[in-house]
């Protein structure tokens, strides 16, 4: 990739990242209104429209192989309990919380499920890694000073759920390595609708009448920003610039997740968010071997 084409994608990173962090915003606005199914359905719904130009444009099409197809299935019904608990502890909870204490503690799970199911090595600096992000996480929960019912309050454990679905979504979509991940997103979020029209809703229940501005742009926003469009240029960051490169990147996200709380939430934010979502980062950087900041090639004379 071209340097100025590179910087470009840089700034479309660096917005899809934002726009994950306020999906959290997003979730905690929109619980006033609906319930956790109907946000699949509804969000689902923007997103596979906005989708189909994307798979077009970008040449990935509707090509899935059979095996593609059984496994977005799969990973659907994993997604709706994920989605079901992400959506639940940040109606109960807290935006931030959600967003500082799910998206640190989701990479250090697939770790520690690779290694436990999958035979991953584990080495010294994971062990270092993988304490100090326990360190990391019993700080965001501020557990230093909480009791035990207020550590495990209803809330905390719908994130700890949440944290540990992701990591079998991410394994399950990994194996579909003949099919584009935007293909297989496409499908799975097709099949989670079917799936939530056919046992959670009644989609003639809707009270469109009673949805205002305010519950339009989250809905919009989640659907076409924090889902379409960021998950559509993370993939294609994948393909361009790398797995290593993209990664530093989700670095964004619970700090967004936090800062747009606070902006649009009000919500107060304990400074231990802070320090355990920073010591969290930094078990996720050892863990996965993210670079940060790469040194510069001095130029060639």
């Amino acid at each position: 990739m071209e340097e100025q084409n590179k910087k470009l994608f840089y700034i479309l990173m660096f917005i899809a990242m934002i726009g994950w962090g306020a999906s959290w915003v997003h979730a905690k606005v929109l619980s006033n209104y609906i319930n956790e199914y109907e946000l699949i359905f509804l969000r689902n719904f923007f997103t596979i429209i906005t989708m189909i130009p994307v798979l077009i444009i970008s040449k990935k099409y509707f090509h899935i192989t059979a095996k593609g197809i059984v496994l977005s299935l799969i990973t659907a019904i994993v997604m709706i309990l994920y989605l079901k608990y992400y959506f639940l502890g940040t109606k109960f909870g807290t935006a931030s919380l959600g967003g500082a204490f799910v998206t640190t503690l989701i990479p250090i799970n697939t770790f520690l499920i690779m290694a436990l199911f999958f035979g991953k090595k584990i080495k010294l600096k994971d062990i270092f890694a993988l304490i100090l992000g326990a360190f990391g996480v019993l700080t965001i929960l501020n557990v230093w000073t909480l009791s035990f019912e207020e550590v495990f309050t209803q809330h905390n454990i719908y994130f700890i759920f949440a944290s540990i679905l992701w990591p079998i979504i991410t394994i399950l979509s990994s194996k579909a390595t003949d099919t584009s991940p935007l293909v297989f997103s496409f499908y799975m979020y097709i099949f989670m609708s079917i799936f939530v029209l056919l046992f959670f809703m009644d989609i003639s229940e809707l009270q469109f009448q009673k949805y205002d501005t305010i519950f339009w742009i989250n809905i919009l926003s989640i659907a076409i920003i924090s889902t379409t469009f960021s998950t559509s240029v993370y993939f294609i960051g994948i393909e361009k610039l790398g797995t290593n490169e993209v990664s530093s990147f989700i670095f964004l996200v619970p700090f967004s997740a936090i800062s747009l709380s606070i902006i649009f939430l009000n919500e107060k934010v304990h400074y231990t968010i802070f320090i355990g979502t920073i010591l969290t980062l930094l078990a996720v950087k050892m863990l996965n071997n993210i670079k940060i900041l790469k040194k510069k090639n001095p130029p060639t004379r």
